[in-house]
Formats: C-alpha cells, sequence, structure tokens
C-alpha cells in the first residue's frame, strides 16, 4: 500500500489518534459528514447509492450549511461574493434587537464580520513563544 501511495504522490503520515493535523481539511469534512442526521447507518446497496447519498450531501455542505469559521454564511454566499450583505444585514438586525433588549446578552454581540483568512488549527502564537524558550 506504500508504495502505490508514494506512485500516486500521496505523502504517508503517522499522527496521533485524534490529531487533524495531517489534512485538517478533509478531517473536518468528514467530521461535519458523520454527525449528520441522515448518516447512512448501514453500507450502501450499489455505487450508484453511495454517489447519490454524497451528492445531496455536497449540495447541503455548500449551499445550506453556514460555517462557524466563515460568519455562519454557506460556501455558496462566501464564494459568490454576497456574504459581505447577509453579514450586514445580521449586524443592523443584532444592533437593532440589542439596542431594544441589551439584557438578553451577557456580553457582546457577536460583530458579524467577514473572516480575513479561516484556519484549522489555528497555532497558538504564545504556546509558540513558551515552546521556544
Amino acid at each position: 500500500m506504500l508504495a502505490t501511495l508514494r506512485a500516486l504522490g500521496v505523502a504517508s503520515s503517522f499522527s496521533r489518534p485524534g490529531v487533524s493535523n495531517d489534512n485538517p481539511f478533509s478531517e473536518s469534512l468528514f467530521r461535519t459528514m458523520k454527525y449528520r442526521p441522515n448518516y447512512p447507518e448501514r453500507p450502501f446497496a450499489s455505487l450508484e447509492q453511495a454517489r447519490a447519498w454524497i451528492g445531496n450531501f455536497v449540495r447541503w455542505y455548500n449551499f445550506e450549511h453556514r460555517h462557524s469559521a466563515i460568519g455562519f454564511v454557506t460556501p455558496q454566499e462566501r464564494h459568490s461574493g454576497i456574504d459581505g450583505p447577509v453579514l450586514a444585514r445580521r449586524r443592523r438586525t443584532y444592533a437593532a434587537a440589542h439596542s431594544r433588549n441589551p439584557q438578553r446578552w451577557s456580553r457582546h454581540v457577536r460583530p458579524w464580520t467577514t473572516p480575513a483568512t479561516v484556519t484549522l488549527n489555528p497555532v497558538d502564537s504564545a504556546h509558540l513563544q513558551r515552546a521556544s524558550a
């Protein structure tokens, strides 16, 4: 198997279980997939059935699922550039709600801004400084 992986240009890794630093994006996607309410309990009866399920999952993931790392908008909204107006509407809605009933919030109102970068497993710079000392 290792030879086949190398022939395909895949770098093998030996990270610890539960640590998604090997490929954080695929690990995150698989976790999202496994926790969907309609995740299959049994193997698919056919390749076509598996492809149909994955097709529905991908459609949901890109057009319905609101991702916390990108401001609770869908990837489709982010990629098409309409996340700005969506988030601006949310800012106005939340600001109005906060001004009407400020005791409802125990902390600040979420800023509802588009993040400049998205990182899985971000590196804590304070941790790096302590480790290098």
